[in-house]
Parts: C-alpha cells; sequence; structure tokens
C-alpha cells in the first residue's frame, strides 16, 4: 500500500508540476499585452482540452481513479481571464458528463465530476472579478481556493449518492485528500512563480511594515485563523458526539442480540432441537458463540468455524453484561458476554469497521460541508468589510486629510450606514464650527472662544445613563481656558463592549482644541470600525503626524471592556497611570506600560495590556491636571492626596466620586489660578445581572 501510495504521489507531483510549467509559459507569452477576445477564448479552450485530457489519463490509486481535471479552469480563470475560466470548464465539465453518461467512464461520479469541473469556471472567474479584482491571488489564497474546489467535488459525490452512501464515502475517503492536496499546491505553485516574476513576493524571513499591510488584509488572516479554529472545534466536538452515540448503538445492539440468542437456544434445547444450525445475524459482519454450563459449544456462527482456545479465554477473563473491545479473527471489535437464567453464556461481537462506518460518513460530509459554508461566509464577509469599511474609511480619511491640510471647505460625503452618516456630520459638523469660529475670530475673539468651548463640550459625551445594568459611569472636563486640550469619551464598538478613551494634548488653547478633536475623531472612528487598541493607536499615531508642525503630541490613555467577562484591554501612551479599586478594598495606582504619546514619532508601534475587573472593581482615569495642581506656596496636589480623596469618596456613585476629588482638590488649590486642564472618568464594572 506505500508503494502504491508513493507511485500516486509521483504521478500526481509530475502532472501538477506541468500545469505550473504550462500556466507559466502561457502566462509569460501574454504578461505584456492585453488579452483580446481571441486570446481568452483560446486559452479557455487550451485549459478545456487540458481538463479532458486529465479525465482520459487519470492515474490509478487503489481500485480508484485520480485526476487533476478542475484544476484547468481555475488556472485558466485565476491567471489570465474570467472567460477563459468559463469557457475551460463549460468544456472539461460537459465532456466528462457525457463519457460517463454514454461511454461509462467513471460513471459512478459522473454528475459530481462533471458538476465540479463546471463550477471551477465559474468560481473562478468570481474571484477573479469581485475578490482579487484582475490581480493575481497571493500563495495562500491560491492553494485555499484549489483546495476548496476539490472539497466542493467530494461533497457532491456524497449529495449524488445518498441511496449508497456507503460506497460513496469508499471513494471519497480514497479521492478526497490527493486530489485536494494536489489542486491546492497546483494553483499556489503557478501563484508563487508568477509572484516571483513580477517582484511581489516577499521573503517569509523579511519583515513587512505594519502600514504596508492593508486592513482588509489583517482582516481577513484574523478571520481566517478563528474561522479554522471554529471549524476544528466544532468538527472535534460533533465527531466525539458521534463517536458517543454509535458505542451506545453498538452496546444495545449486542444487547440485544445477546438476548435474542440465549432465549432462541434456550428455547430449541427445552424441545430436544439441536442447536448446531441455530443461526443469528449479529449486525452485517457479526459473530456469536454460545456455551453451555459445563463450558461446551453448542451454537455459534457456522456453529464452530469461528470458535477457538483465544475467544474460549476472551470469554473466562469477562463478567456477564460487560462490554469491552478485542481483537477477534485479527480484526478490532466490539464485545459482549451475557450469562443466561439458564446457565447459558453467550458471546457477540461486532468488528469496529462496521460500528464506525457512519460515523466516519457523517464525518467526512460534515467537515466538507462545513468548509464550504465557511468558504461562502469569509468571502463574502471579506467583501462586505472591504466595500462597506475599509473603502468608507479611506473616503473619510482623504477628506480629513484635506481638511487638516487647511481646505476647509472640504466635506465629508460617507452616508453608506448610519454609522459612517454620523461620523460624516460630526465630521463636517465640527470644520464648520471651526469655519465660523475662524470668519469671526478677528472681530469677536471673546464671542468665539466661549463658541468654541461650547462646540467642543458639545463633542464629549454627557449622557451618563445607559439600558445596561453591567457598569456605572460619570465623567467631567473642566478647561483651563475657554477651550482646552484634554478630552474624555466612552462608546459602545459591539454588543457588550465599550471603549473609554481620555487624552491630553500637550498645548492648551485653540491650537490643543484642533488637535484634540482630530485626535478624538480619528481614535473614535477607527475604534467603531472594529480596530483593536494597538491598531487604533498605530494609525492615529501616523495621522497626527502628519502636518504637525507644531510638534504637538497627545497622550492617550484607552480601554476596551467586555461587559460580559470585565476583561479590559488597554493601551497607555504617555499619559498618567490609572487607579483601581478591587471590590469592597482600596484605591491603588496601577503602573501600566507606557508608550510614548501620540503624534511624537512616525511608524510608532504599540503594545496592549489585559485588565481584568470583577463585580464591584472601580477603575479612575484621569489627565495630569489633577496631580500638578498647585496652590498658592507652589505645593502639588499629588498622587498621595489623589488617592486619599478616592477612598474617601470610594462607597458612592460615580458621579459622586469624581465630585469629592474634585472638591478636595479645590480646597487644597484654594485661590490659586487653574493652570492645566481638569478631566476624569470613573467606571465601575458591575458584571452582566440576571433579569
Amino acid at each position: 500500500m506505500i508503494a502504491v501510495t508513493l507511485g500516486m504521489a509521483a504521478k500526481m507531483s509530475l502532472i501538477t508540476l506541468a500545469y505550473v510549467a504550462l500556466t507559466f509559459l502561457l502566462w509569460k507569452s501574454v504578461r505584456d499585452r492585453d488579452l483580446s477576445v481571441g486570446d481568452k477564448i483560446g486559452l479557455g479552450f487550451l485549459y478545456g482540452i487540458i481538463s479532458v485530457f486529465s479525465t482520459h489519463f487519470g492515474i490509478d490509486y487503489g481500485d480508484m481513479v485520480l485526476n487533476m481535471r478542475d484544476l484547468g479552469p481555475m488556472a485558466a480563470g485565476l491567471f489570465f481571464d474570467p472567460v477563459s475560466g468559463i469557457i475551460a470548464g463549460l468544456i472539461g465539465g460537459i465532456e466528462r458528463y457525457i463519457v460517463g453518461r454514454y461511454f461509462e467512464i467513471g460513471a459512478y461520479t459522473t454528475v459530481a465530476c462533471s458538476v465540479s469541473t463546471c463550477m471551477a469556471g465559474f468560481f473562478a472567474t468570481f474571484l477573479n472579478k469581485f475578490i482579487f479584482k484582475g490581480k493575481k491571488p497571493s500563495i495562500g489564497y491560491a492553494f485555499f481556493m484549489g483546495a476548496v474546489i476539490e472539497v466542493f467535488h467530494m461533497y457532491v459525490v456524497f449529495l449524488t449518492h445518498r441511496d449508497d452512501m456507503r460506497m460513496a464515502f469508499t471513494v471519497v475517503r480514497t479521492c478526497s485528500v490527493p486530489m485536494i492536496l494536489f489542486s491546492g499546491i497546483g494553483l499556489m505553485l503557478c501563484s508563487l512563480i508568477i509572484k516571483k516574476s513580477l517582484g511581489e513576493l516577499h521573503s517569509p524571513w523579511t519583515s513587512i511594515s505594519p502600514e504596508e499591510v492593508p486592513v482588509s488584509n489583517r482582516f481577513q488572516t484574523w478571520m481566517f485563523g478563528v474561522t479554522v479554529f471554529v471549524l476544528l472545534a466544532n468538527f472535534g466536538f460533533n465527531y466525539s458526539m458521534q463517536t458517543a452515540a454509535v458505542l451506545q448503538e453498538a452496546k444495545l445492539d449486542l444487547a440485544a442480540a445477546s438476548s435474542d440468542i440465549g432465549n432462541s437456544v434456550t428455547w430449541i434445547r427445552e424441545r430436544g432441537g439441536h442447536t448446531k444450525n441455530y443461526t443469528h445475524f449479529v449486525g452485517l459482519e457479526g459473530t456469536f458463540a454460545v456455551l453451555d454450563e459445563k463450558g461446551a459449544l453448542v451454537a455459534g456462527t457456522q456453529f464452530d468455524k469461528y470458535y477457538n482456545k483465544k475467544i474460549e479465554d476472551l470469554i473466562n477473563s469477562h463478567n456477564s453484561k460487560e462490554f469491552f473491545s478485542a481483537d477477534i479473527f485479527g480484526e478490532e471489535s466490539l464485545c459482549m458476554i451475557r450469562v443466561t437464567d439458564e446457565g447459558l453464556t453467550v458471546f457477540t461481537q461486532i468488528p469496529k469497521g462496521e460500528v464506525y462506518v457512519m460515523r466516519d460518513i457523517q464525518a467526512y460530509e460534515t467537515m466538507l460541508a462545513d468548509i464550504l459554508f465557511f468558504t461562502v461566509i469569509y468571502v463574502l464577509i471579506a467583501l462586505l468589510v472591504q466595500n462597506m469599511v475599509v473603502d468608507n474609511l479611506l473616503n473619510v480619511n482623504r477628506s480629513l486629510n484635506r481638511i487638516t491640510e487647511g481646505d476647509l471647505n472640504e466635506k465629508v460625503n460617507v452616508y453608506t450606514s448610519s454609522e459612517f452618516a454620523s461620523l460624516s456630520d460630526d465630521i463636517n459638523l465640527t470644520v464648520d464650527a471651526l469655519k465660523g469660529y475662524i470668519d469671526e475670530a478677528k472681530k469677536r475673539i471673546e464671542q468665539e472662544l466661549m463658541l468654541a468651548h461650547n462646540i467642543q463640550d458639545a463633542a464629549l459625551p454627557k449622557n451618563f445613563t445607559f439600558n445596561h445594568t453591567g457598569f456605572e459611569i460619570f465623567a467631567t472636563m473642566d478647561p483651563a481656558r475657554e477651550v482646552g486640550g484634554d478630552f474624555y469619551d466612552f462608546f459602545f464598538v459591539g454588543p457588550d463592549r465599550m471603549a473609554l478613551v481620555i487624552a491630553d494634548v500637550s498645548d492648551k488653547g485653540i491650537p490643543a482644541a484642533l488637535f484634540m478633536m482630530r485626535s478624538k475623531t480619528a481614535i473614535r472612528g477607527l475604534a467603531e470600525s472594529g480596530y483593536e487598541p494597538e491598531e487604533i493607536f498605530y494609525r492615529v499615531n501616523n495621522e497626527l503626524c502628519e502636518g504637525n508642525e507644531l510638534n504637538m503630541f497627545v497622550t492617550v490613555w484607552m480601554g476596551i471592556i467586555d461587559l460580559k467577562t470585565g476583561d479590559m484591554k488597554c493601551l497607555n501612551a504617555g499619559h498618567e497611570y490609572p487607579a483601581i479599586m478591587r471590590n469592597g478594598e482600596e484605591y491603588e495606582i496601577l503602573k501600566d506600560k507606557h508608550r510614548l504619546p501620540l503624534g511624537a514619532m512616525k511608524d510608532m508601534t504599540y503594545d496592549s495590556y489585559m485588565l481584568h475587573l470583577d463585580p464591584g472593581d472601580c477603575l479612575y482615569v484621569y489627565t495630569d491636571g489633577i496631580p500638578d495642581a498647585i496652590n498658592i506656596n507652589e505645593e502639588e496636589y499629588g498622587l498621595e492626596r489623589t488617592l486619599n480623596a478616592l477612598n474617601m469618596f470610594k462607597d458612592g456613585s460615580m458621579e459622586g466620586l469624581l465630585q469629592g476629588v474634585k472638591a478636595s482638590q479645590d480646597d487644597f488649590v484654594g485661590e490659586a489660578d487653574q493652570f492645566d486642564d481638569i478631566t476624569m472618568i470613573g467606571f465601575r464594572y458591575n458584571g452582566i445581572q440576571d433579569e
């Protein structure tokens, strides 16, 4: 069997390499010109003829014939043109149906093979137009799509033989692995050699800068990993459940057979009949043996043909009604022994291969169906993310770049969803307000400063009441001037996921307010689009570095909490240490990991950390306007006084806590002027409450 497998692998490898060589030579001959209609049709016919040859010159593997017919339409459609793929698929598929239907070549899988070959051309067309958009697929994508079309091929074998699942299973079990593997490898090698020639192939040992990787690629990579994990977990769970079910069914079948055999033999003996010719089916391939009170064989499958000393020892070594595994006639079997009231010992067995065959059929069919299902979901989600999120974010960013470069007449016009409509309106309203402020600044500076204050204040969330019992939140921002550089924000980024943000711009006044609004909009926009803190900070940092002629920067602390579990993913970009109070304890400073502030240096990477909150735990974040406040004696309020104030008011509401800290600071500062913005957020985690 090993020799047969090695021979098959060698032949499949040669055919695969021939496909790759042909595809590369054809691509090289047309790479420098646009394909004409004649070129597309000609390539389609060429690959269609190759698919026909694959049908008639398959590779013998056991009792089956393997071929690489579907590779032709896939290569034509992915690496040349959709029209070529469709033509090749139709030629290969229709010819396969004709020879199977009328000449009985591979008659058993005629429908499955012809449908999959036709579908390969249409599948390649869809991928070319909507996923890769005329570009050559990546190596990973090429392998995955080559494998998927053969998964579809195998699944159709099951669908078209519902009345003969055992034979269909034999075909799929024999053919699936080599055909799926080599189809994937064939397309992967085509992609590899073409991308190498184009200079688009990146060495796996060379790291790629994160800014060079499109967000859609990152999303697809993570989604693929999660999909594979879910697929394997689901398969493992179903497989274990099916195994337990067939074992239980086998146990019941053996028990029923033992009872029937014992009763029948007893009935025959009581009437003086002969039991040597008594027969009884135990499954399809199982056997039985009946011993009398003295241990002599009185009945069995073909009487004593299958009874020997080994089985006798096996019977004597187990108890009545015991269910166990043993090697019977060189085959692993499930066995049961039953001693009747009359003293007869009944031994029954079923080969494990017979017991597990339906489980294996269901496992194969389920895995193939799951792969196809998750492929469809994966492709659709990738399309939706690209069209509904990534493209719109790029449009928003283009408009924002023009605005930040000074073109205040630019309008953000992305209204494809309520979220982007809200974001566009927020940005446009903010820009309109700033334009109004600039137009009036020369004449009415103080009034416009107050207007800017109102705009900034309106941009901060003021509603602290939610239809959610899992948390309590309150926040305040007191600017040192009419407008400030601090801000806070909190918003949901998904079901039961909430983001908390607090930040402090390095300057004050109008420049800081503009920088603050730019930072806030960018952070919230990316967070609501599903990005994690690391990617948000990286992108916002690079955006703030662009056109930052005043060398301003902003310190930011951000946390995204899962309100179901209390797990919070946090990131600190040069901001103050947060304070945390565990339920029933006191507040203490959490010295978390710091990174450089946003806007300080381009292409900085940021690392997050995990913080877990249990019900009753509280989190307090603030800007440096709290500890750095000084009194008329130039003494700092400091962290120690901050903690004392927090612990003094820890048992009250979050609103009372923040008001208590501010009152304590005001008492300390006295008549001294406020020289910095003061911003605070108090958050208590309650956990998910039972309704």
